[in-house]
């Protein structure tokens, strides 16, 4: 099929960005499912370009997870930087780790997981979107399998529930967030905290 006549809405940076992320996460599946891990990265790309991401910060959310879970890591890390500086950068600040395996965040670990700490100023757009796509899977396999969802998660269901609820106060405060973003994040997590859910 012939490209639409350019200009394009974006450019064929984001295209090499699915690609790359399609290779990266190859083997990979969403967690504690058969579901491929690269619909949460198309996923975490959509809802950032929905909530008016940079072309860079889109990137950034379709390789976010390329450092803390692409091997061998150089080689993933330097896949991610070779989009650029800005991509780089976000994608750095946004890592937790790149060490294998990994460990569990706790409340005990202090502060709040996924918030920029000294690592300088991250693609907001990138931060809440990855969460509120997860926050969402959560809710749709909660309806799907009931509270054996949570079993899924090295920390407690209590402990999950504080994540996102701290994420969700930080991310307020911040007013760097898309406000409407963050508003979806709380009706999502209202979902999470409730005390059941409509299964199908």
């Amino acid at each position: 099929m012939a490209a639409a006549a350019e200009p394009w809405l974006y450019s064929k940076r984001i295209i090499e960005a699915m690609a790359a992320a399609a290779q990266i996460h190859a083997r990979q599946k969403r967690k504690g499912t058969e579901i491929p891990y690269l619909s949460h990265l198309l996923g975490t790309c959509s809802i950032a370009l929905e909530y008016g991401a940079t072309e860079d910060e889109a990137i950034a959310a379709m390789l976010h997870d390329a450092i803390e879970d692409g091997l061998p890591t150089e080689a993933a890390r330097a896949t991610v930087w070779s989009f650029g500086d800005e991509v780089g950068r976000i994608v750095e600040g946004c890592t937790d780790a790149d060490t294998h395996p990994k460990a569990a965040l706790a409340p005990a670990q202090g502060g709040v997981p996924g918030e920029p700490g000294d690592k300088g100023p991250l693609g907001p757009a990138r931060l809440a979107s990855d969460k509120l796509h997860n926050a969402r899977s959560i809710v749709r396999d909660r309806r799907g399998v009931g509270e054996v969802v949570w079993d899924r998660f090295k920390v407690s269901k209590t402990e999950t529930l504080w994540y996102y609820r701290s994420l969700v106060t930080a991310y307020r405060a911040n007013s760097a967030h898309s406000p409407a973003l963050v508003a979806e994040l709380d009706r999502t997590l209202a979902e999470m905290e409730a005390p059941s859910v409509a299964r199908p």
